[in-house]
């Protein structure tokens, strides 16, 4: 069924949507406190949770359908589920007829995959889109389009402006010439385009989603994506590139631009200890630890995000370094290990499996898991956090663990205003450990970057709002955007507030400047592309829009 008039060229509307219906990052870590439950199936838990939120959202949008006089000319079923493992033709039959039992039979539906993702993806009676950048091979993608989809407009309803960024990995970005290159030709085709991104944005936070790619890549905190209009909502050279192309095919609103919104510099500004993290215990978790034999992934004890810390006692004297370790990978994300409060390193999944340790009988060994991101793409799996498996000391398996599930966002929002009793301050601090300052704002407040050299990994709070993680030692994100209206104006005392995993510089400071610093790693620069004839030398990458 063809839609009532051509798809637009800019579907912000749907852009909004896409997001409204599949938010970054995956599904809610609530479904996992069923440990059996598969995703994104005909699996009646997963159904029930499904059919119970669209029960809500869908209502409140069929005033704002095209045929009831609104402006949603399409709406999207499922998101690229053709690049899923599981293929279930019966799940995607049944989100077909609730949407349409919701919304009425007059609705447009469509589906979008990339090219290997049709087969599974596609379905009668859905229209089938396809998405792509423009490294790929528009005219066979189009042309594998057609076989599913022989009648209607050709449509990439996700055309790639630029590209998502991995810790550890290099900035991405998409020429001018590319992206522009890619767009004419679509249109000289009739096709209609969704821009994927249009306007970048920011994983605040723990909102950050990850992949999962021969090993696991967290996704930085800045969802620039080198889009037209920047992560601070600044217009760039791109969309103008982009809005010439599209004015040989119709016509575009005149008027200025707005000029991008004034930026401010501020500091060096010197942090002060706070304390450590477990110095906080008693405040984190208020409610106390929970006893278990062995260790429970954060969804068992309904612990959906941030930190949880695991603690044992050794049961024996442990006098050469010994390796510590958990099995099958278990370690999900990243474990910061302490004996007796001295940090010991850093376990990290799929990369750093093992440390060594000492102590002695019935010293305190504390394992604080860090969640880095939910999978949100691909075949994954139930995406659970933390000690999966439990840990090994040489040959010994531990048991007898206490889980502390930490609120650190309550700590620093409610209790760090209070100025507690601070504790003695090491001279080479280490470990997870909190720093603040104080600063007012002179001039007027504007949106600004925060840079932190030499600080290792963590997260930040201006006045309460969690920021976002950084990772300066890792990058390539170096600043965090840090938007007008969090900071307070001239006359009150904003607050910033780290959260160091690791370790702290010699000069504790950080600075707020006028430009982001995106890119700032010597790691190899990927080529993504869907196509077999543009894969390039280095690891292959599917595509997908997160």
């Amino acid at each position: 069924m063809a839609p009532k008039k051509p798809l637009c060229l800019l579907s912000l509307l749907l852009l909004l949507l896409l997001t409204l219906l599949l938010p970054q990052g995956g599904l809610p870590a609530w479904l996992l406190r069923k440990p059996n439950i598969h995703l994104r199936t005909s699996d009646p838990d997963f159904l029930a949770a499904v059919d119970s939120w669209f029960k809500v959202l869908l209502p409140k949008i069929y005033p704002w359908l095209y045929h009831n006089g609104g402006n949603i000319i399409s709406i999207q079923v499922e998101n690229e589920y053709g690049s899923y493992r599981a293929c279930d033709f019966g799940y995607m039959k049944h989100l077909a007829g609730l949407f349409r039992a919701l919304l009425g039979e007059e609705i447009l539906l469509f589906t979008t995959d990339g090219p290997q993702g049709l087969k599974c993806g596609s379905l009668k009676g859905l229209y089938t889109t396809v998405d792509f950048g423009p490294a790929d091979n528009m005219t066979k993608i189009f042309a594998l389009q057609r076989e599913y989809e022989p009648h209607g407009p050709l449509v990439n309803s996700e055309y790639y402006t630029g590209w998502l960024d991995y810790w550890g990995q290099n900035h991405s970005t998409r020429s001018i010439t590319d992206v522009t290159r890619g767009l004419e030709k679509m249109l000289k085709l009739g096709a209609s385009v969704n821009m994927y991104m249009f306007h970048g944005g920011t994983n605040f936070g723990y909102w950050n989603g990850a992949d999962e790619k021969g090993h696991f890549l967290p996704i930085t905190t800045s969802y620039d994506y080198d889009a037209p209009i920047s992560e601070a909502g600044d217009v760039t050279l791109k969309l103008f590139a982009l809005r010439n192309v599209i004015s040989q095919f119709q016509e575009i609103p005149l008027g200025p631009l707005p000029p991008p919104s004034p930026k401010m510099m501020l500091g060096p500004l010197t942090l002060h200890l706070d304390g450590y993290l477990l110095d906080f215990l008693h405040l984190l978790c208020p409610q106390g630890p929970i006893h278990s034999i062995l260790p429970m992934t954060f969804e068992a004890v309904k612990q959906d995000r941030g930190f949880m810390l695991y603690r044992t006692y050794l049961t024996q004297t442990v006098f050469e370094p010994t390796q510590f370790w958990v099995p099958n990978n278990g370690i999900h994300d990243r474990a910061y290990v302490m004996v007796d409060g001295v940090f010991q390193g850093v376990l990290e999944r799929n990369t750093k499996r093992k440390l060594f340790l000492t102590g002695k009988m019935g010293a305190k060994l504390d394992v604080l898991l860090e969640n880095m991101g939910r999978l949100s793409f691909g075949s994954n799996y139930s995406d659970f956090k933390g000690l999966l498996q439990t840990p090994i000391l040489g040959q010994t398996i531990l048991t007898q663990w206490l889980m502390f599930p930490l609120k650190v966002d309550k700590l620093v929002k409610w209790w760090f205003p209070l100025q507690l009793l601070k504790n003695s301050r090491p001279q080479t601090p280490s470990g997870p450990i909190f720093y603040s300052t104080t600063f007012p704002i002179l001039d007027s407040v504007r949106d600004t970057f925060l840079f932190l050299p030499g600080w290792t990994k963590g997260q930040v709070w201006i006045n309460g709002f969690n920021l976002g993680r950084y990772w300066t030692k890792r990058g390539p994100q170096q600043t965090l955007y840090v938007p007008r209206p969090l900071l307070f104006p001239r006359g009150v005392l904003n607050k910033i507030t780290l959260l160091e995993l690791e370790n702290v510089p010699p000069q504790p400071q950080i600075q707020f400047l006028d430009s982001p610093i995106l890119n700032s790693t010597l790691h190899k620069t990927y080529i993504y592309s869907l196509s077999a004839d543009k894969q390039s030398n280095s690891e292959p990458m599917k595509l997908s829009g997160h």
